[in-house]
């Protein structure tokens, strides 16, 4: 069996510190724009370690979205939806999802520098949004597509609820993206621990009136 890299041993440290750094630079200027002098000057690593680690900078650049990837999945992640899944227990677990993104959104300042890099890799649709897609939103999607199909009684395979789903992972990414618009319109210094509470409240409502129109109500 693979061990699991130690992530307290200098090679590992290293190979965090490159991704860090490359995330934030592909993010802010673009993965062409972006070379390897660079990150390797802002990670504190030697130039060769890139290589080393990845084979390269877009070896590198694959690890930077699956790290992402594999963050914001474990965010996600919850206890695996029981056989007797009810309406109620669907909906609880899709807030319960919700309220996870968000926070980790709006709150986690190492995912805030990773979205950039994130949205840039979507745009080109190249292999970083195939390997977002697979490790992240495709299963996502997936599993909140299966909780809305249970709150609902519909099939997950209605094409309007599985837009509905999107909707619903779009509005969580907005207050990200467009954050210094929403914080100029609501009057707000910062979208804080109080400001994230009230985006929250809303979603959550939006949540039931998501499951309420699927039902047709």
């Amino acid at each position: 069996m693979t061990q699991p890299p130690d992530s307290t041993s200098p090679s590992e440290t290293t190979r965090q510190a490159l991704i860090a750094a490359a995330t934030a630079l592909f993010g802010q200027k673009g993965f062409a724009a972006t070379s390897t002098r660079e990150i390797a000057a802002a990670s504190g690593a030697n130039i060769a370690a890139i290589a080393y680690h990845f084979g390269g900078k877009e070896g590198l650049r694959q690890a930077c979205v699956l790290s992402f990837a594999e963050r914001m999945a474990k965010v996600l992640a919850t206890a695996p939806d029981p056989p007797d899944l009810t309406p109620d227990l669907a909906r609880n677990l899709m807030q319960m999802i919700a309220r996870n993104m968000l926070a980790q959104l709006l709150g986690d300042p190492q995912t805030q520098l990773s979205v950039a890099f994130v949205l840039r890799e979507i745009a080109e649709d190249g292999a970083g949004a195939q390997v977002l897609y697979d490790n992240l939103v495709g299963p996502a999607h997936r599993r909140i597509c299966g909780l809305m199909a249970a709150a609902s009684g519909q099939s997950a395979e209605d094409p309007a609820l599985q837009l509905r789903v999107f909707t619903l992972i779009g509005q969580a990414l907005y207050f990200r993206v467009g954050g210094p618009i929403v914080r100029r319109r609501m009057g707000w210094q910062m979208i804080g621990p109080a400001e994230i509470t009230q985006i929250t409240e809303v979603v959550m409502a939006n949540i039931d009136a998501m499951i309420l129109v699927q039902k047709g109500l």
